[in-house]
């Protein structure tokens, strides 16, 4: 039994570490967007669920000897594709599909160790009742969702704080070699198992298949956990960071609720479970709203709390109309096959089929409508021994509820707006304020729920700074104080609205690198900056950091660096080695202005240790703002080669960043977001 279930913990453990190994390498390529790990989850659940149904099909097609050689040659194969670090040459150059890019990087580099790692669950599952006939082998599931969840934990805590990015890889490579030999050893052993046990027992024989309505229930409630798993990591890493904790978390519980309810039947009770759920769905409900203002740990926990509670139920539920461990591999698929649907829906069919985020509202709702479905048909239900019914009453009224409250907050947040949008990179908003008539009349773009620049419709004030780029901010201090007899090679990351570019003259040369192509074509067609603007302008599409790292040096007078999702931060912008890159295209006198206003995070201590370890002079630059003029308060650091820069009088009064003793120099191989929170 030792081999079995050492092997079985073995591989869950790295079925799942090699999740956010995989997705943190590649996050940078493309734009540090939120969407990277839901494409990858998309992958790694098709990839589970190819697993199950070739284990699936073995167990039911083959004999154990053909499944034995069959196996043991695929896993000899699968040591050849290692290590599973992908190369250089999968970096995008901007024009293509992130989501086809990402599916062929992962498939190439790591699918078909992860397939076979797949494939163990179901597969040492089937094996292990067949040589220990009578013994339940449903706990076996339970502990390798433990070892996915401690994979998972691990992971931000143990692993990526103290270990850069490729070696984690390597070091998962040598594991995987290890997971071979021990799986190896599995598969040997049942080669005559079915000799041993019997190929089936008197009671296989006389066990029920499972029916349309519970293979319709196993693949529902697979599909609604899945899809709640998933637009809520969505919906965490939008507007804060995609990072491995966040991704991890929500993972992490999902997981746990597949171990409780597969351990145990004690640990769901549903006279418990069903009111939390409807809680939980109703909470939600309410703070997935625009308008609702959570701080970030309030936000995080309340999402998390939710999402265990809801996944309680579906995996419980689940869990409840297992079969007979004769359709073991079958009732795993089925459960795969949800998952997967989750994830395609999720990672592929919202970002490029809806123009606002329907997702969480899908899912809340149709987890609503599925427990009550499966309460319906089941007559222990607590819902059908209530008298006269009046549980069922309280149950449809919740659940009418919550669709009202979902309803009523997408009507409220979008009717206001102009053109909605939304690609992988996120959703795009434009929305006209006031009046022709109004000495505010103005337009403004949003990203998630971030404004990312606005314009004044008056004629005469369309070329004026707006936003974050105010004459008092860092930014626009820094294009003043430059020399102005001379036309000044300015590059930024990050469009927006265009707004950067009122600073712009005749002689000029500005250089914008864009990830989002949608934010180009709003900021061509809604805004005028771009049209109006008397210098020369490129745009560049693509990666800030994978553009410059390809381009011939551009000798800029200025780079200001404002490359944000919404209001997460790409950390990868954010390095020792981004630093020297941005560096590297400046001139002798050059300044790189790095905005860091934002709400959840503490920037400034960041780009203080790179501009430390660098070497330069910087400032802090804190404005705050003018209402009547439309510039807000911003946050920007102002770093120069040279020190003469800000002694001049719009720096001198501004002090160098601070520093904090636990935030250390952030790497290409190490950031730390936890020591940030504000």
């Amino acid at each position: 039994m030792l081999l079995y279930a050492v092997t079985i913990f073995v591989s869950a453990f790295l079925l799942f570490q090699v999740q956010p190994i995989i997705a943190k390498i590649i996050l940078p390529w493309f734009g540090g967007s939120a969407a990277v790990w839901t494409t990858c989850m998309l992958f790694f659940q098709t990839a589970l669920l190819g697993g199950y149904l070739y284990s699936h099909w073995t167990t039911g097609k083959l004999s154990p000897r053909v499944q034995t050689w069959l196996h043991l040659a695929l896993l000899g194969l699968s040591l050849l594709v290692l290590p599973v670090a992908p190369s250089d040459n999968w970096k995008p150059a901007g024009s293509e599909n992130p989501t086809i890019r990402i599916l062929a990087l992962l498939t190439a580099t790591v699918g078909f160790p992860y397939l076979l790692l797949s494939t163990t669950g179901p597969l040492v599952q089937a094996w292990f009742a067949r040589a220990f006939p009578g013994v339940s082998p449903y706990r076996l599931f339970a502990l390798s969702n433990t070892a996915s969840v401690l994979a998972l934990l691990s992971y931000p805590i143990l692993v990526e704080p103290v270990v850069g990015t490729h070696r984690q890889a390597l070091m998962w490579s040598i594991n995987y070699a290890l997971f071979a030999g021990l799986c190896a050893a599995c598969a040997w052993r049942s080669r005559s198992l079915a000799v041993i046990a019997g190929e089936t027992s008197s009671a296989d024989l006389t066990a029920n298949p499972p029916g349309p309505r519970l293979f319709l229930l196993w693949g529902g409630l697979a599909a609604c956990a899945s899809t709640l798993l998933l637009s809520v990591t969505n919906h965490l890493t939008q507007d804060v960071a995609p990072i491995p904790f966040l991704w991890v978390l929500p993972l992490s519980l999902y997981l746990l609720s597949f171990i409780l309810t597969f351990d145990s039947a004690g640990w769901y009770k549903r006279w418990l479970y069903l009111p939390l759920t409807g809680a939980a769905l109703g909470a939600m409900a309410y703070a997935s709203g625009a308008d609702r203002e959570l701080a970030v740990f309030t936000r995080v926990a309340l999402f998390a709390a939710a999402l265990f509670l809801c996944c309680m139920t579906c995996h419980g539920e689940v869990a409840t109309l297992k079969p007979h461990p004769r359709y073991l591999t079958s009732f795993y698929l089925t459960i795969s096959i949800g998952g997967a649907l989750g994830g395609l829906f999720v990672g592929v069919i919202a970002p490029y089929f809806f123009t606002i985020f329907l997702e969480m509202p899908i899912a809340i709702l149709a987890c609503a409508l599925l427990v009550l479905m499966v309460h319906r048909g089941d007559p222990e239900s607590p819902l059908n021994r209530s008298k006269g019914g009046w549980a069922w009453v309280a149950a449809a009224a919740a659940t009418l509820a919550i669709g009202v409250v979902l309803v009523r907050d997408l009507q409220s947040t979008n009717k206001e707006f102009r053109v909605i949008v939304r690609n992988f990179y996120g959703g795009l908003k434009t929305a006209d304020w006031g009046t022709p008539d109004d000495s505010d009349w103005s337009r403004k773009l949003t990203h998630g729920v971030i404004n990312h620049g606005e314009q004044w419709l008056q004629e005469e004030r369309r070329r004026e700074p707006t936003t974050y780029f105010g004459p008092g901010s860092g930014v626009g201090r820094a294009i003043r104080s430059k020399d102005r007899d001379k036309p000044q090679r300015i590059g930024i990351t990050g469009l927006g609205a265009g707004v950067m570019l009122s600073y712009a003259r005749p002689g000029d040369y500005y250089r914008i690198y864009e990830i989002n192509p949608q934010v180009v074509a709003l900021a061509q067609r809604e805004f005028t900056f771009l049209k109006d603007c008397p210098a020369k302008v490129d745009v560049v599409l693509g990666d800030a950091r994978l553009s410059l790292e390809r381009e011939e040096r551009q000798n800029f007078d200025l780079l200001h660096m404002d490359a944000f999702s919404s209001d997460s931060v790409p950390a990868h912008l954010l390095t020792r080695e981004a630093f020297q890159l941005y560096f590297r295209h400046l001139k002798p006198d050059g300044v790189l202005v790095i905005h860091i206003s934002n709400k959840y995070l503490d920037l400034e201590p960041v780009v203080a240790r790179a501009a430390e370890a660098l070497g330069k002079p910087s400032v802090f630059v804190n404005d705050e703002g003018d209402q009547d003029g439309g510039y807000f308060g911003t946050d920007m650091v102002v770093i120069s080669n040279r020190k003469e820069f800000l002694n001049l009088e719009p720096f001198k009064s501004w002090k160098p960043p601070r520093t904090l003793p636990g935030v250390l120099l952030w790497t290409d191989d190490y950031s730390n977001l936890f020591r940030i929170v504000k």
